[in-house]
């Protein structure tokens, strides 16, 4: 493949790793385009995601969602650059599809793929929201499958300082809701419930180790449950509402804490955050104060970048592409992948 590279290139991002079919386009870091189909309507009927209902509904809406983030951003897939896509982590079939369309787009167009990691695709989210930012910095991320605090030496290379020992925030989130009979996706439900309320029920410590950046929601979350189940057993008046506001402010305030604490041990000046937990704007608020009082710079993407997006895809692209890391056409789909491969 003959090419040459640019400063600015014009790039395709296409993510389809669970109930989301997103496309957008970016020429460097500014955001052309951004378009999403979703699912989820049709998931909460079944209290969760389906991945046959997501698979099919990423086949039947992957063609249009791409055509119009070209529309939409005033350009033709012939003025493409490179097509960046997820390829992990998520459900199979779901990330096949986008996979599958980004190969045949990319080979067609003679043109660089560009495979990306899901969650290094949340982590580039903030490249959109500031284009003057470079590494180093931290990033808290919170989403339903990962939750840690990294520290971003360079483009290529970030290190994880710790995080969950279990359950993922986003996770525990989803899991709380359904024991407070809350719809699903349950983080907005109990965010929305939890404004009621005051954080007054116990909740366990969540920090593991000493003075470390690992933590637990296994515990958190059962602690939820034992409390609620006890509660109805014995027939006692009790609060939904607080129980949801003490549970998110023992999920988060945790996070926002160590975040903080990895910036000042690092040195970094700079905070980032990124993961579909990030929408919660309690935990925004309390980012933005901590890091405010501490003196950091705090890059926090908009809400829809936080929760699936090609948006960010297209920004990781960027950086692979500058990095020249292009992937073969035989990539293929991973349900699962390490923060860090060894």
């Amino acid at each position: 493949m003959n090419f040459t590279p640019k400063q600015n290139p014009l790039i395709l991002g296409i993510e389809s790793s669970c109930d989301e079919t997103a496309a957008a386009v970016i020429r460097g870091r500014e955001l052309l385009s951004d378009e999403i189909a979703s699912s989820a309507a049709t998931q909460a009927k079944f209290g969760g995601v389906v991945p046959e209902i997501a698979s099919r509904a990423h086949a039947e809406a992957v063609d249009e969602v791409v055509a119009r983030a070209l529309k939409n951003a005033g350009v033709c897939k012939e003025e493409l650059d490179a097509v960046a896509v997820t390829y992990g982590a998520g459900l199979l079939g779901a990330l096949l599809v986008g996979l599958s369309f980004a190969k045949g787009l990319a080979y067609g167009l003679g043109i660089p793929l560009i495979g990306v990691d899901h969650i290094r695709g949340h982590l580039a989210a903030a490249y959109l929201e500031d284009p003057s930012l470079e590494p180093p910095f931290i990033t808290l991320l919170a989403s339903g499958g990962h939750t840690a605090i990294l520290y971003t030496e360079r483009a290529d290379k970030f290190r994880v300082l710790g995080g969950t020992l279990d359950d993922a925030a986003g996770e525990a989130f989803d899991k709380v809701a359904r024991v407070l009979s809350l719809p699903y996706p349950g983080g907005p439900h109990v965010e929305a419930l939890a404004r009621e309320g005051r954080a007054v029920v116990p909740m366990p410590k969540m920090l593991k180790g000493h003075g470390g950046y690992d933590f637990s929601y296994s515990g958190l979350k059962t602690a939820v449950i034992n409390y609620v189940h006890t509660k109805e057993q014995k027939g006692e008046v009790w609060s939904r509402a607080d129980v949801a506001a003490s549970f998110q402010s023992a999920a988060l305030d945790i996070l926002v804490q160590k975040t903080v604490e990895g910036a000042r041990e690092t040195g970094a000046k700079t905070v980032t955050a990124g993961g579909g937990v990030i929408a919660n704007g309690y935990l925004r608020e309390r980012l933005t104060a901590a890091c405010r009082e501490a003196g950091l710079k705090l890059v926090l993407p908009v809400k829809k970048h936080c929760t699936d997006n090609a948006a960010m895809i297209a920004a990781e692209g960027l950086v692979q592409y500058r990095l020249g890391n292009f992937s073969p056409l035989s990539l293929n789909a991973e349900a699962s992948i390490p923060l860090v491969r060894g």
